[in-house]
């Protein structure tokens, strides 16, 4: 079976799904830190927020999906395997070119007919759509 690929407006959705879970999960824990002010220094603030921050899509992709993929029904494969999820490297180093790239990445969707942003060739992978 021929494997069908993403437009952009789907993997833009996944990621608007993704960012609300992720300032959602930051308010709650800043909430739940508040009270405990006295008892946390401020840098286990610090690196929880950044943990959440820039650990969320690389390890969340490495399992299968992100949830917001999950909602789009996307899923980030190996690009000569799609049956096989990325390793967590593969899926950081996806996550650290599509940030740097910002919205660069997405400019080759339209050039390939497997639709991948500069960050799947990077990192040998593939984005498909069930």
């Amino acid at each position: 079976m021929k494997p069908t690929f993403p437009m952009l407006i789907d993997r833009v959705q996944s990621m608007v799904i993704d960012f609300i879970i992720i300032v959602v999960l930051m308010y709650g824990l800043s909430q739940v830190l508040g009270k405990l002010d006295n008892v946390s220094p401020q840098w286990i603030h610090i690196v929880l927020f950044f943990t959440i921050w820039f650990l969320y899509e690389p390890f969340f992709v490495w399992l299968g999906c992100t949830p917001g993929q999950y909602v789009k029904k996307l899923r980030v494969r190996k690009e000569t395997d799609i049956n096989h999820h990325i390793n967590f490297i593969q899926s950081l180093m996806r996550y650290v070119i599509k940030m740097l790239l910002g919205w660069v990445s997405f400019f080759t969707i339209d050039q390939n007919q497997e639709k991948r942003a500069i960050h799947d060739f990077v990192s040998e992978s593939v984005m498909i759509k069930l």
